[in-house]
């Protein structure tokens, strides 16, 4: 089920492109800012391809003189890194260069492919994310498009968000 909706998805991404995806990712820049322009740290994904663009975002938190972090990979695990130069890494990702950094961030940003009403993630099958958010006292965002919403039942190792946004505004998921 979940590959289904992978595949999917990415087909859908691939085909929002041009005005419209600059637009909704002007729109989500906006509303990210807005909502947790008050927080200090933050660890964001840099987005490639057609994932929900980052740029504006941390463009947005560096003018602010915000810390910002991103992930690389290690092994199994993703490790938090100071923003700054980067080179290819994992899965052809923009990886930050430096010395990971011993820190839990006030907000986490993640990529996904879709989200369910619940705010539960299918992300790219590999579980980094996952385990990364597994203990971690972090607000835990999620970006994306607004089509990626998604009805499918969560795995019992899947972490959900605290937040989506898309291009349609902000959804944040009550937890129990």
């Amino acid at each position: 089920m979940k590959e289904e909706i992978r595949k999917k998805l990415k087909i859908k991404r691939r085909y929002f492109a041009g005005v419209r995806r600059e637009e909704a990712d002007k729109a989500i820049a906006e509303e990210f800012l807005l909502a947790f322009g008050g927080y200090e740290s933050f660890f964001i994904y840099n987005a490639k391809g057609d994932e929900a663009g980052t740029r504006l975002i941390t463009e947005g938190l560096a003018a602010a003189g915000k810390k910002i972090y991103a992930p690389r990979v290690e092994g199994k695990n993703l490790a938090v890194v100071p923003f700054g130069e980067c080179s290819v890494g994992a899965f052809g990702v923009e990886e930050p260069l430096g010395a990971a950094a011993d820190i839990v961030p006030q907000v986490t940003v993640v990529p996904l492919l879709a989200v369910n009403p619940r705010g539960y993630r299918i992300g790219y099958g590999g579980g980094y994310y996952d385990r990364f958010l597994a203990d971690k006292p972090t607000l835990k965002v999620g970006l994306g498009y607004g089509f990626q919403t998604e009805e499918f039942q969560e795995d019992v190792w899947d972490v959900p968000l605290d937040i989506f946004i898309c291009e349609r505004g902000i959804y944040r998921f009550e937890r129990e």
